[in-house]
C-alpha cells in the first residue's frame, strides 16, 4: 500500500483545492461567472505561460519527441472511432454517437492532467505534458469536431474549423515555447520572471474553478447516475488499461509512458462539456460525466501512479 499512499498524497493537495471551490460555490461566495473569468485567465494566460516557461529551456537533441506525439494520436484517433462500433452494438442514438465521439478520448489533459504530472514528477515532465496536451486539442478542434458535425447533418465549415485551431492559446504557445528553443531565442530576464510568475499561479487557478464548476451541479436521482459511471469508467480504466498493455513494450522512454497512460485516464474535461452545448449533444450526461469522473480520479489517477510505476 506504501507506492498507493504516496501517489494519492501527491494527488491530494490538488484535489484539495478543487475542494475548495466547490465550497465556494456550496456557499454561494462564488458564481457561475467566475467559472467564465478563471477559465479564460487560464486559457488566455496562465497555460500559455506554463507551455512556454516549460518548453523554452528544452533541449531538442537530447529528446525525440515524434513517437510521442504518434503514439498519442493513434490512441486519441482510435478513442473517437471506437464510438462507431460501440453505437452500433449497443444500438445508440445518433447523437449519443455523438457525444461519444468526445466522451471516450478527451480527458483533462490540460487544466488537471499538467498540474497532476507536474506534482508527480517535477517540472521535467512539463514539456512531455504540454506537448500531450497540444495532441488532445488538436484532434478535438479537427477530427472530433468534423464527425459531429457529419453525424449531426450540418455543413462542415473547414473555415471555422482552421481558425479554431489557429487561435487556440494552447496550441500558440506551444509553437512559440518551440520557436524560442528553436531559433536560440534568449528572452530578457524580467520577460521571463513574468511569464514564470504567470505559470505558478494557473494551477490553482484551474482547478479552484473545476471546484466551483462542480459544486454548482445538482446530483439528482441515484438512478440517473448509472449511465454515467459505466462512461466514466471505459474512459478512464478501460480505454487507459488496453493502451498501457499496448505501450509498455514500445521503446517510448519511461517518463513518456507514465504521462501519457496517466493523461489517458484523465476525468472528462470541460471543454468537451463547452462543445456539447455549442452542438447540442448530450450536455446533461457529460456534465455528469465530468463530475463523477472528477470525483473519481482522486482514487483511479493514484491508482494509474502506482500501475505505471
Amino acid at each position: 500500500m506504501g507506492p498507493l499512499v504516496v501517489a494519492f498524497e501527491t494527488v491530494l493537495p490538488l484535489f484539495l483545492v478543487i475542494f475548495a471551490g466547490v465550497l465556494f460555490s456550496r456557499t454561494k461566495a462564488s458564481s457561475e461567472h467566475w467559472i467564465d473569468i478563471l477559465n479564460k485567465y487560464a486559457l488566455w494566460i496562465g497555460f500559455p505561460a506554463l507551455v512556454i516557461t516549460s518548453l523554452m529551456h528544452l533541449e531538442i537533441g537530447e529528446n525525440n519527441y515524434t513517437p510521442l506525439i504518434i503514439t498519442n494520436s493513434v490512441y486519441v484517433i482510435i478513442s473517437i472511432l471506437l464510438a462507431f462500433p460501440i453505437a452500433w452494438i449497443f444500438k445508440l442514438s445518433a447523437n449519443m454517437k455523438r457525444s461519444l465521439f468526445l466522451i471516450l478520448p478527451f480527458g483533462n489533459v490540460a487544466y488537471l492532467g499538467i498540474p497532476v504530472l507536474r506534482n508527480a514528477w517535477g517540472d521535467e515532465i512539463l514539456p512531455v505534458a504540454a506537448i500531450i496536451s497540444a495532441v488532445y486539442v488538436f484532434w478535438m478542434l479537427t477530427l472530433a469536431l468534423i464527425l459531429i458535425e457529419v453525424y449531426g447533418h450540418q455543413k462542415i465549415n473547414a473555415k471555422k474549423l482552421l481558425l479554431s485551431l489557429l487561435k487556440n492559446p494552447l496550441l500558440l504557445s506551444v509553437f512559440a515555447g518551440l520557436a524560442i528553443v528553436l531559433f536560440n531565442i534568449s528572452l530578457p530576464g524580467f520577460l521571463e520572471k513574468t511569464i514564470g510568475l504567470f505559470s505558478d499561479s494557473v494551477t490553482a487557478v484551474v482547478l479552484f474553478s473545476l471546484g466551483i464548476f462542480l459544486g454548482m451541479h445538482q446530483l439528482g436521482k441515484i438512478g440517473e447516475w448509472k449511465q454515467v459511471l459505466v462512461w466514466s469508467v471505459v474512459a478512464m480504466i478501460i480505454l487507459p488499461a488496453a493502451f498501457y498493455f499496448v505501450i509498455q513494450y514500445s521503446p517510448l522512454p519511461g517518463d513518456q509512458v507514465k504521462a501519457t497512460i496517466v493523461d489517458a485516464a484523465m476525468p472528462l474535461g470541460l471543454t468537451p462539456y463547452a462543445l456539447s452545448i455549442q452542438y447540442k449533444l448530450k450536455t446533461t450526461l457529460m456534465a455528469r460525466i465530468v463530475v463523477l469522473s472528477t470525483l473519481l480520479s482522486m482514487i483511479i489517477i493514484p491508482l494509474w501512479m502506482v500501475v505505471v510505476g
